[in-house]
């Protein structure tokens, strides 16, 4: 009797996301106001090092602190950052652009004021284009429009603590003169899908401009939302952290709206502040209580001043709507899912592009073989130990390695899933040869077909499999066959072509 357990599948389904239905009569409207992080090395206005994970207090300087005498000094990395983004959102570049002051008060505002670009900001106008490829709520191509892009500093970080009963709130002046780019969009969104989708496409574009970490739940980018419901008076909700905060509170306060309307009390839908508790808004203040920011022209500041044909100097990376249809051409012919979760991944797709390179190109291999392994297979095997995919963890040299035996026939796709995933739980073997490790665990494909064994691995599986043959031979369950010889290959540890099999079963079903 010939056994053989697989440990592991390589796959797992991807769940469809249904797309929200809105209520009949009731449009929805919104605009979005996103704060990115720049990756700079220096802040924006002083030579303090930017860093997201250090002692509080550490990385500041005399500015930072608001000591008295001190300047600002514009960081020309964090512009030319900025710079990135505006071109590769299509926006128009102002060639003269200044910097103001926003007063308010708060300890996490040393300065008493943020410096900010409120009357001529360096960036206007501009689009994203939401296509079928980013969402499968997306059915055709979608514009939203931008208003526009200004640079401007963080804040501090306030920490609530409490101590012997009382609470008080301790000030970290580490993110304060961070660099922003605050990216303010027209009021184009008309489902939360779109909103949905509209934030990951631009945490992937900054991504890939590297210019920003992208990360809602780090505060590296933060999410403001402008709401109405049939063109009714506009509300603000802040403080939302993550992609999920922003749906709920936008599916929240769409229904709260609509609720005031039907009551006829649509008076009480008025501009306001709201904020998001986790499971309701809340009012923070109404128009009437907003604060006056006394906005004027920063007196020590100069204006930014660029020369006239900036936008062509600046030089890009491919971006990920260029990327997708570079996927999904010769010489990768990739599926959309495919090439979409590549996109979406910088270190996946690098890694892809690396071992095409080596198998593909260099050794003619299979074109369609290294996005199934990387995709399918590698991802599955980080999935199953229930770790993040590491680039390290198997080396582009060595699964290039596998595939190659693959393609020379050297082991069957099945026995080299199996290897691969043994190299994944013992990365001790991972110094030795693919062709030693195969001969060793006695994974080498058979070069002369054994029919005596091929016969014996059948009748086990018709014996087996018993009632799935009745309904084969009665003709209700033909595509069945395809399972049998599954089986088969589970038994023969992969070395025999399911062909083979197939053939053999199909005689003597009498198919």
């Amino acid at each position: 009797m010939v056994r053989c357990h697989r440990l592991f599948s390589t796959s797992s389904p991807l769940l469809k996301k249904k797309q929200e239905l809105l209520i009949p009569g009731y449009k929805l409207k919104c605009g979005l106001e996103i704060h990115s992080q720049l990756d700079t090395k220096f802040k924006l206005f002083s030579l303090s090092k930017t860093s997201f994970q250090s002692t509080p207090n550490s990385k500041i300087s005399y500015f930072d602190a608001s000591l008295p005498g001190t300047q600002p000094l514009l960081n020309p990395e964090a512009l030319l950052f900025a710079l990135k983004a505006a071109k590769a959102l299509n926006s128009t570049i102002n060639t003269f652009s200044t910097f103001d002051r926003k007063h308010y008060f708060y300890g996490d505002q040393p300065l008493g004021y943020q410096i900010t670009q409120h009357y001529q900001p360096y960036a206007q106008g501009g689009f994203l284009k939401l296509l079928p490829h980013d969402n499968e709520s997306i059915t055709g191509e979608k514009i939203i429009n931008i208003e526009q892009i200004q640079i401007e500093q963080d804040t501090g970080k306030s920490i609530y603590t409490e101590l012997e009963n009382e609470a008080f709130s301790k000030i970290d002046l580490n993110r304060t003169n961070i660099p922003l780019i605050e990216m303010v969009t027209k009021p184009d969104f008309e489902t939360p899908e779109e909103i949905r989708c509209f934030i990951k496409k631009y945490q992937n574009l900054v991504r890939h401009l590297g210019i920003c970490t992208g990360d809602l739940e780090t505060g590296a980018m933060r999410v403001d939302v402008n709401i109405s419901v049939n063109n009714g008076h506009r509300v603000e909700l802040k403080n939302l952290s993550t992609t999920s905060s922003v749906i709920n509170a936008i599916k929240y306060e769409y229904k709260r709206q609509i609720k005031l309307i039907e009551s006829g009390e649509t008076s009480k839908v008025i501009q306001e502040t709201r904020g998001w508790d986790g499971s309701k808004t809340v009012r923070l203040r109404t128009k009437e209580g907003a604060l006056d920011y006394r906005y004027m022209p920063d007196p020590e500041l100069p204006p930014i001043i660029l020369e006239n044909g900036i936008n062509e100097s600046l030089k890009l990376p491919k971006l990920p709507d260029e990327l997708m249809i570079e996927l999904k051409n010769a010489p990768y012919n990739l599926s959309n899912k495919d090439a979409s979760i590549l996109v979406n991944d910088l270190k996946l797709l690098n890694y892809y592009f690396q071992l095409f390179e080596e198998t593909v190109i260099k050794n003619k291999v299979e074109s369609k073989l290294p996005g199934n392994w990387v995709i399918h297979e590698l991802l599955g095997g980080f999935t199953k130990l229930q770790i993040e995919f590491n680039p390290n963890l198997i080396n582009v040299l060595k699964l290039s390695e596998l595939l190659i035996s693959i393609n020379n026939e050297q082991i069957t796709k099945s026995s080299a899933k199996l290897l691969l995933q043994h190299l994944m739980n013992n990365p001790g073997d991972l110094k030795r040869p693919i062709l030693e490790l195969i001969d060793d665990y006695d994974l080498g494909k058979e070069s002369n077909v054994d029919q005596d064994l091929i016969g014996e691995i059948i009748n086990q599986v018709l014996e087996e499999q018993s009632e799935i043959v009745e309904l084969i031979k009665s003709g209700k369950r033909l595509n069945s066959v395809k399972f049998l010889v599954g089986q088969c290959m589970r038994l023969s540890q992969g070395k025999i072509k399911p062909n083979i099999f197939e053939d053999e079963l199909k005689l003597k079903l009498g198919i």
